[in-house]
């Protein structure tokens, strides 16, 4: 990919940027707000390689609002408090209709009002509430609600979420401006999330709230920046200028300055129409495109807000009615273990149906182990269970006086219920796993993709949609399945032709010839990744080694504890992986053999940090090559660093290393030091 030209002058330069600015804000509103993109993703990332390659060659172009800017800085150690100019309080809460209209009455009697009062009603969003300050326009500090008072400062992270414009949109903006919002992850957004934690063979997230509040509270904004957080607006806390008489015109000038504002929000009059508002959304509840609570109504009119005021901890204009529970009472017929995607066995009651919020429920997710403990749910007990939204329904307590006298607790199985391959829960760990992940067919599809992805043996062509039907079909039941594929079967797929089968053949014979750590990595060995299967490789040279090494052996290891090893040597002690592992060398897949130690490498012991963009090598390339030669490649710069290696668009580790004395190498000297070959791309 060629570099964008650059303008001749400083001058046209600056005006490019800002034109660029404009350009990129302008579709990141259309996208991120609105749900409608005008460019395609193509055109969208040449705009951003365009102002990323001017704010390089001339730094002092750089804004703060900048687009470029949203992600990039180092892990924080820790976060920093954030004090709210005005307190974020609390909602007084209604659980049925006579509360609303008890709210009602007080409203219009602190009023003293014969009439209907006019309100906003929205839905509760259930996220993490957090406030945004703009000075003269541009976002300067974000915090979380905190204990009302003094949250988090998450700066960082919210610079990240795309939907959080970095300067305000129009040209008459408060000169200081707090506003108040939800962060969420939409339901659509946290499938496909989990997705892809599914294939990294990631924990899973139990629901959105918890994903997005951890989202939030990561102390590397680039983690968070991988998230997809939404953030909708409810309202404003300080304002330098006053904004106008009524909640609902708030609301539309936060619109036009360029947040996001529910398109569920309606304007009402009087009590009755709030109820048929709500009444109306709880029964839509579930094709929301977001978790909710409950349904919050406002006072719309700014000045009867001041006259009504506050409570020591809530407003008095304000009120969540919370959404109906949905809970039922039954019996538990019996618990089973459920094995997942990525080998993790989740205890399941085995319910008599009962229906819980209008839907039949006859299985409830006793999460794991512990979780069962805690609650002591056993086969014939009475208990009570909750359905929330799409979420699993959940056992949320057990009538003790109705247990059976001869009720056992429930223990999880030796061995997986699906293979038969060995249950094991490593030490200081929360979930039991099965360890025959080659070859159990609850975890076929996720196996298959993390063995055939970029940083294992990298089968191009072999997607998600590929594999799903590859399984479902029973063409592959294991990894070493995929070197059996022959063009007619690969053509006759969905989405498949003659040419992209010829391509998926083709990368199938070149993944034959692979890597030892590649090859370990791709097995999906709990807590093998990259940096321990290289360091496996380097220490045994070749696989046999490894098979034969017990949990002794494999602690001398550098990167490998006693939790590791006791995760390898099982999971290479049970006999259904080993017979994968046969079939395919059988198969043709080889690695050269690792040639000695890691400290009597040409690189052994030399740490590097790559920073800016190669052009004869992506990063993890060289990142490999470095590590094939004995090297350690980090994320950080630090004293201990002996090497940054800095591409074209360098950031802030170039800085770093500069104001640390540690020696920079370009692309070209990288090059030499590798032994003065480019890699073939």
């Amino acid at each position: 990919m060629t570099d964008p030209a650059l303008p001749a002058t400083r001058d046209q330069a600056s005006r490019r940027a800002e034109a660029l600015r404009k350009d990129i804000d302008h579709h990141n509103y259309r996208y991120y707000v609105h749900d409608d993109p005008a460019i395609s993703d193509a055109e969208y990332d040449s705009l951003m390689r365009e102002l990323q390659a001017i704010e390089a060659h001339w730094p002092d172009l750089l804004t703060r609002d900048s687009p470029t800017q949203r992600v990039g800085a180092a892990p924080a150690s820790q976060f920093s408090q954030v004090r709210h100019a005005l307190p974020m309080l609390s909602l007084d809460n209604a659980f049925e209709e006579q509360d609303l209209l008890d709210f009602d009455r007080r409203i219009r009697e602190r009023l003293a009002l014969n009439g209907d009062v006019d309100y906003v009603g929205e839905p509760k969003l259930d996220g993490l509430s957090v406030s945004l300050r703009y000075e003269d326009g541009v976002l300067v500090e974000a915090g979380t609600r905190g204990d009302g008072r003094v949250g988090e400062d998450i700066t960082a992270n919210m610079r990240t979420v795309r939907s959080v414009p970095l300067r305000l949109r129009g040209e008459r903006v408060p000169r200081r401006l707090d506003v108040r919002g939800e962060v969420v992850i939409r339901k659509q957004d946290f499938e496909h999330l989990n997705r892809q934690r599914l294939g990294a063979d990631q924990k899973l997230f139990a629901n959105p709230r918890n994903a997005a509040a951890g989202s939030l509270r990561q102390l590397d904004s680039r983690e968070t920046a991988r998230r997809p957080l939404t953030f909708f607006t409810f309202g404003v806390g300080e304002s330098s200028e006053p904004l106008g008489n009524s909640h609902a015109g708030v609301l539309d000038l936060l619109a036009e300055w360029g947040f996001r504002v529910n398109a569920e929000i309606g304007r009402l009059s009087g009590v009755e129409a709030c109820l048929a508002y709500y009444r109306e959304l709880v029964e839509r509840r579930d094709s929301l495109d977001y978790e909710i609570d409950g349904v919050v109504f406002k006072v719309d009119d700014l000045e009867a807000r001041e006259a009504l005021g506050f409570t020591s901890r809530a407003p008095r204009w304000a009120i969540a009615y919370k959404l109906p529970a949905r809970e039922a009472t039954t019996r538990v017929r019996a618990i089973l273990p459920s094995v997942g995607r990525t080998g993790v066995i989740t205890p399941v009651a085995d319910l008599h149906p009962v229906e819980v919020g209008g839907v039949i429920v006859s299985r409830a997710t006793l999460h794991n182990m512990d979780e069962l403990r805690r609650k002591d749910v056993r086969p014939g007990d009475q208990v009570m269970v909750r359905r929330a939204g799409d979420v699993i329904p959940e056992i949320t307590g057990v009538n003790l006086e109705l247990r059976p006298e001869d009720s056992v607790p429930w223990e999880m199985p030796t061995t997986c219920p699906v293979c038969g391959s060995e249950v094991l829960r490593l030490e200081d760990e929360v979930d039991y796993r099965c360890q025959g992940g080659l070859v159990c067919s609850a975890q076929r599809i996720g196996a298959v993709l993390h063995f055939a992805s970029r940083r294992a043996l990298d089968i191009d062509g072999l997607g998600e949609k590929i594999v799903e039907q590859l399984v479902e079909r029973e063409l592959v039941k294991t990894p070493a399945d995929l070197f059996s594929l022959e063009h007619p079967t690969v053509a006759g797929l969905d989405r498949m032709g003659d040419k992209s089968a010829d391509n998926l053949i083709a990368a199938l014979k070149q993944a034959r010839e692979t890597t030892l750590p590649r090859f370990l990595y791709g097995l999906g060995i709990q807590h093998v990744g990259e940096v321990t299967a290289q360091r496996l490789a380097e220490h045994f040279g070749d696989l046999d080694p490894i098979l034969r090494a017990s949990e002794d052996e494999l602690v001398q290891v550098p990167d490998v504890g006693p939790v590791v090893a006791q995760s390898i040597a099982h999971f290479f002690a049970e006999p259904h992986n080993r017979d994968v592992i046969q079939a395919l060398r059988d198969a043709g897949v080889r690695w050269p053999v690792v040639q000695g130690r890691r400290d009597e490498a040409p690189l052994g012991g030399k740490s590097f940090v790559l920073t800016g963009t190669l052009e004869t090598m992506t990063r993890d390339e060289a990142k490999e090559r470095i590590e094939g030669l004995g090297g350690k490649v980090t994320g950080s710069v630090s004293r201990k660093t002996d090497y940054v290696v800095a591409g074209e668009s360098a950031g802030s580790k170039l800085d770093k290393a500069r104001s640390l004395e540690v020696p920079v190498l370009d692309e070209q000297a990288l090059i030499e030091m590798l032994g003065g070959q480019e890699s073939a791309s």
